[in-house]
């Protein structure tokens, strides 16, 4: 912007129209897949917010921020409002410390549902409203979880819709080879009894099914814990996990000491690991998937996030070299659809004005979630979106099993408390494949927890 003060006057009015454009990453009307109705109407309801000043804090910093700020430069631009946005390599902390000081920003921004219901409960967020989470049931898949994460008691002790689901990520995925798929002559299987059969005539044709590695410094576990947690939404109720969550589903209760022995049913069955049972947890996670891409394969499948083609070998093309399938339900649990694994971010609001009611707005467009897909690392469950500006297909696949999800639950580790979700749970979890029972494993973490004060 500061080009334009530069310009002579005359010039500068001649780019009067376009002055903000020139921030714009992709020009408003230029490209069809993008939603430009849903910015022109924005556009229209919300042109007297000039002068005013909105305050955003959030997670993302360096990459992501710049992601985020070419969002922004959009409401910017429909608004006229002056936009800022913050973040801290301690956000957690850093939005209680500013809440608590009475100098809160207008919209915080986290990914943590758990952070924002202790706000809302000290009355620091104001209610979105009831037609916003009517409207976010709606339309995003799996509308009902997405209402539930952003809903919390109040200082009244009364419900309310309190965030906004903007940004998701996605975990309950099995990366694989077509190529190693193609040769072998196997399918993509659909349902966890075929995933068990894929696994073992895989060993039958003298191969090694899985990479597993748990490997992470100082963190080391935590990749065994999106295993339970995927096998968590798989075998119990919605109901269950949240409660497994919270511990009023006791960490050692049977339906949790079954998922950590379907777990079990995989990384310590020595044929169906590379490197055999001992290599599980010594192998670093950001090592674990290149046994796919070995000649011959040291494995065939990989669970893990979509994060991890970070980590493929150079110039792996997605889709072709290495694509993925939905880690799947059970046949034998038909009752409990099609859930996925993940995580996401809320906004909320902490410091209310119109500015802020209009930014809660603007998230609800298309294209404030199309411009930030069309580049990269953005996922989202808003139906209402064209995933066609998704910057590629399998971002594109990875999406639409967010916006047709039955169910979807955070990482349940994350919303534990941090002495268990990071610390008994990865541990335990540790102790399990180096030849614990599931059994001892589990009361191993309850203890844990109930030591807890």
């Amino acid at each position: 912007m500061k080009k334009l003060f530069l310009m002579t006057v005359a010039v500068a009015a001649l780019a009067a129209g376009t002055a903000m454009s020139a921030d714009l990453k992709f020009q408003p009307g230029q490209d069809a897949k993008f939603n430009w109705k849903s910015y022109d109407d924005f556009k229209s309801a919300h042109a007297d917010l000039k002068g005013e000043t909105l305050t955003i804090f959030g997670p993302w910093r360096g990459e992501d921020e710049a992601l985020f700020t070419s969002v922004l430069n959009y409401f910017t631009e429909a608004t006229g409002a002056n936009v800022k946005y913050s973040s801290s390599e301690n956000y957690e902390q850093q939005i209680v410390i500013d809440t608590q000081a009475g100098s809160p920003p207008n919209v915080a921004i986290l990914p943590q549902p758990g952070l924002l219901a202790n706000l809302a409960s000290k009355g620091y967020l104001a209610p979105l409203g009831d037609d916003l989470a009517s409207w976010v049931k709606t339309n995003y898949g799996a509308g009902d979880s997405w209402v539930g994460y952003g809903t919390y008691k109040g200082k009244d002790g009364k419900d309310a819709f309190y965030a906004f689901p903007y940004k998701a990520d996605l975990k309950s995925l099995v990366w694989y080879v077509p190529e190693n798929f193609e040769e072998a002559g196997y399918k993509v299987p659909t349902t966890m009894e075929d995933l068990f059969k894929l696994s073992d005539q895989i060993v039958k044709d003298g191969g090694t099914p899985w990479c597993i590695g748990l490997g992470s410094g100082g963190a080391t576990g935590w990749p065994a814990t999106d295993w339970v947690e995927d096998l968590m939404l798989r075998t119990v109720s919605p109901t269950d996990y949240d409660g497994w969550v919270d511990n009023s589903l006791k960490f050692n209760d049977p339906k949790v000491v079954n998922a950590i022995d379907e777990f079990g049913k995989f990384a310590k069955n020595a044929k169906y690991v590379s490197g055999g049972v001992a290599a599980v947890a010594s192998t670093d996670f950001r090592d674990s998937p290149k046994g796919l891409f070995a000649v011959p394969p040291k494995c065939y499948l990989h669970k893990q996030a979509s994060f991890i083609p970070s980590f493929f070998p150079e110039g792996t093309k997605l889709g072709q070299d290495a694509d993925f399938f939905y880690f799947p339900p059970y046949a034998a649990h038909p009752e409990l659809g099609k859930p996925v694994l993940g995580a996401g971010t809320l906004a909320a609001i902490t410091k209310d004005s119109k500015a802020a009611r209009a930014f809660i707005q603007f998230l609800q467009t298309p294209i404030a979630q199309e411009v930030w897909m069309a580049q990269s690392g953005f996922l989202t469950p808003y139906k209402g979106v064209n995933t066609a500006t998704y910057a590629n297909d399998t971002m594109k696949k990875e999406g639409e099993l967010l916006t047709t999800a039955t169910t979807f639950r955070f990482d349940g580790s994350d919303l534990m408390p941090g002495k268990i979700g990071a610390g008994a749970f990865w541990t335990g979890m540790v102790d399990f494949v180096g030849g614990k029972s599931a059994q001892d494993s589990a009361d191993a973490i309850q203890k844990a927890w109930d030591g807890i004060k």
